[in-house]
């Protein structure tokens, strides 16, 4: 009787110190970088985009890197949750609602970084109101809102199924959709790209699934270094089995994402042309530090997933953020290096309007970076992440995200 009084505290000790004070801090740390990046966009709202990076030549920046980065994060995490249950195979130990929790968090703040590019909310209203359904950029906005419901209504699916209320027919239909509508959300951002064709860093068709590998890469890294976290902290149980599977399918989607770069700059740089210039740019010109680090990064993801001894937890929580910052550094090569090499040569008169360094003229723009963000650029994103995080931790406190026998 007293050995047993005794150890039921002890085996709810890692859940209580996770829900208790650790946990309220984290949430208050995100409320504050919250509150913080809401005050600087609203000095952003009352001083113009011009206080951004942006220029006429480079239109887009660190927002619409961080919309493209997110939807992959988001998109990926879905995948990986409702692909097993579509195809009828073993999944991965009942992380599906943590995973799709998770998603939902990335997919609202990629909707909150488009608003954020959008320079004021209420042109959220003229998006609508004079949308040009043509468009790749409405197409786009369509298929996110959709995916967010979808998200929604999935993981309020799966709550519904483990306790007892739904069926295991609905909910797999209901993952299917989610599944097409995940691969359908990162093609179309793809397209939006892809489509232009005054940019050859853009203009591939292989773009889309290039995207959809690389929203694999970084979605199914993003649930790993979550759940090794979570299990660490008391949250959930795991076997190791199963985040072992996971890691050896992170090593897969990273090599087919390297082989579509390679294929990419294969095609760009032979035979020698304009493309040898885009290769050289990547390679050994302003962007080489963000190409090594992601070629080297997931090379070296790759090898930790392939050696049984390189397995170990905090290995894998290292090959994963390699493979998180080797994506994003994909994602800047890709919308930087799109506005690097200038389509015209005479592109009209230069000013501190239209382009980031004009003093120097066009030599002296495109020679280096013709885009660096702001600190209230970098302010902004902080306080975004800050409204994930919080989001992330209030859902770990009051959703019912832990793992039941019907999550298996």
């Amino acid at each position: 009787m007293t050995d047993n009084a005794s150890a039921a505290p002890a085996a709810k000790v890692p859940a209580a110190r996770f829900g208790g004070k650790g946990l309220n801090i984290g949430i208050a740390v995100a409320a504050v970088l919250t509150v913080a990046g809401l005050a600087l966009w609203g000095m952003q709202l009352s001083g113009g985009l011009v206080q951004t990076g942006m220029r006429n030549f480079d239109s887009w920046g660190l927002y619409i890197t961080m919309f493209m980065f997110l939807v992959g994060l988001s998109a990926g995490g879905l995948i990986i949750s409702s692909a097993p249950r579509v195809l009828g195979v073993e999944g991965f130990g009942g992380i599906s609602k943590v995973a799709v929790w998770t998603s939902i968090c990335c997919t609202v703040l990629a909707v909150g970084f488009v608003v954020v590019d959008l320079g004021q909310p209420l042109r959220l209203w003229e998006l609508f109101a004079y949308s040009n359904l043509g468009s790749p950029l409405m197409w786009d906005i369509a298929v996110l809102a959709t995916y967010l419901v979808l998200s929604i209504v999935y993981l309020w699916a799966m709550l519904r199924y483990e306790s007892g209320k739904g069926s295991a027919v609905s909910l797999r239909v209901i993952s299917t959709i989610a599944l097409i509508t995940a691969i359908l959300v990162h093609s179309v951002t793809a397209w939006i790209f892809g489509l232009q064709q005054g940019r050859e860093m853009w203009h591939t068709a292989l773009l889309a699934p290039w995207f959809v590998s690389s929203a694999l890469v970084c979605g199914v890294a993003l649930v790993l270094v979550v759940v090794i976290a979570l299990r660490k902290a008391g949250y959930l149980e795991l076997d190791q089995k199963h985040v072992v599977k996971m890691l050896k399918l992170l090593g897969v989607f990273v090599c087919v994402d390297l082989y579509f770069f390679g294929c990419d700059l294969l095609t760009e740089g032979f035979p020698a042309g304009s493309g040898a210039d885009i290769v050289a740019m990547l390679t050994t010109g302003a962007l080489a530090p963000f190409f090594w680090i992601e070629v080297l990064g997931c090379a070296a993801t790759a090898v930790i997933a392939f050696t049984p001894k390189l397995r170990t937890n905090p290995l894998i929580v290292v090959a994963s953020l390699l493979a998180i910052a080797g994506i994003f550094c994909k994602r800047v090569q890709l919308l930087v290096g799109g506005f690097q090499i200038p389509n015209l040569d005479y592109a009209g008169p230069m000013t501190q309007y239209t382009v980031t360094d004009w003093t120097s003229g066009m030599a002296g723009a495109y020679q280096g970076m013709v885009y660096w963000p702001t600190p209230m650029e970098f302010g902004i994103v902080l306080g975004v992440f800050g409204l994930g995080a919080l989001m992330l931790l209030v859902g770990l406190k009051f959703l019912p995200l832990k793992p039941t026998e019907r999550s298996h």
